[in-house]
């Protein structure tokens, strides 16, 4: 806790210094170098506003405790209650405040690209799939962001075998970013008879958009193919070759859309897709070549490689990464999702900086 308030206290004497700066009449006078000042700022005084709440409530704790001493056991009691209350804040403080040190991603503003895929289960993991979806939209709605699709397919049972849409707002890439992995569900099918209680799983990924300036796509290295759309849709669907599927031919990749009726519209969806795939491989290749390691964002979709399970007869959320379990499945399926992101992003944060200091 030393270590965390002498790194706030450098964070506040930046803010403080730069602040200096900002109103010194020659920077001032200076637009480029007052935007650079000004930028710095922007990046530092989160930090020093909110270590400074953590460093206020840090010393009130101690106060709480030294009143936990009075022989009025009255006071003692008030005390202990106004302990546990700033123990609460000081734990969401320190979250926050390593989440702010860890060096920002350039693609946290970015728009994201949001897919779901069936994985073990059959059926029962469509389904599963289903309910993600709605999720994550559910959040979105939430957090006044658009979502838009770019390719679902529908299973036999009613669920998804793959949604693929595009999540646009306000820092939507660096808020879902840790959602990518193998998410297990343990639940009783609706099919199952005996109320036997089975495990499927559903892939998630999520790439930051990427824009024609991230990723320049040589058309000679692409194969376009036209066909007809299937599934749910307007008057165009089975009537005319609307739906594209382009293969990048140098990484074997392969996007295809028929969300739309248009045919331009769903070749530029389908383009941002694998553009946003490319950036996504170019940024794995260049951390494994920083790591030494390449850790996919999926994995297979067999059930051990998990991030987190949702435990439905218990209404019990396991995130394995943060080391969390939440038993508010009902409605963290709702949408209710900011606690649990909280959590991840502060344990994530943590173990960053420590790999920094180490």
């Amino acid at each position: 806790m030393s270590e965390l308030l002498e790194r706030i206290a450098v964070f506040e004497r930046m803010a403080e210094e730069l602040e200096e700066k900002l109103a010194d009449p020659e920077v001032a006078s200076s637009p480029n170098v007052y935007a650079t000042f000004a930028k710095e700022l922007s990046q530092v005084r989160p930090i020093a506003e909110t270590g400074a709440r953590y460093r206020r409530v840090f010393d009130e704790i101690g106060d709480a405790r030294a009143m936990l001493e009075d022989s009025d056991p009255g006071v003692r009691e008030l005390a202990q209650a106004e302990l546990s209350e700033l123990e609460q804040q000081s734990e969401r403080l320190e979250q926050e405040i390593q989440i702010l040190l860890v060096p920002k991603d350039p693609n946290d503003e970015r728009a994201a690209i949001l897919e779901i895929r069936a994985g073990t289960g059959g059926d029962e993991a469509a389904l599963f799939a289903g309910d993600l979806f709605r999720m994550y939209s559910r959040y979105a709605e939430t957090r006044g962001w658009k979502v838009e699709p770019i390719s679902i397919s529908h299973s036999d049972g009613g669920g998804i075998r793959e949604a693929i849409v595009n999540v646009s707002g306000k820092d939507v890439f660096g808020r879902l970013k840790y959602e990518c992995g193998v998410h297990r569900v343990q639940r009783v099918p609706t099919t199952e008879s005996q109320g036997r209680i089975h495990t499927s799983t559903v892939t998630v990924a999520v790439l930051p958009e990427a824009q024609e300036v991230d990723i320049e796509l040589d058309m000679n290295e692409l194969r376009i193919d036209r066909f007809r759309s299937s599934g749910p849709g307007g008057q165009s669907v089975n009537t005319t070759d609307s739906a594209i599927r382009i293969t990048h031919i140098p990484s074997g990749l392969v996007v295809q859309c028929q969300d739309e009726k248009s045919q331009h519209k769903n070749k530029a969806k389908a383009m941002t897709v694998l553009r946003s795939r490319l950036l996504d491989m170019e940024t794995q290749r260049e951390a494994a070549e920083r790591s030494g390691a390449r850790r996919a964002q999926v994995g297979t979709g067999e059930r051990s490689e998990k991030i987190r399970t949702y435990n439905y007869p218990q209404a019990r959320l396991t995130d394995h990464r943060a080391g969390i379990t939440l038993h508010k499945l009902p409605v963290i399926i709702e949408g209710d999702l900011d606690d649990l992101l909280d959590a991840v992003h502060g344990k994530l944060a943590a173990d960053a900086l420590e790999q920094e200091s180490a």
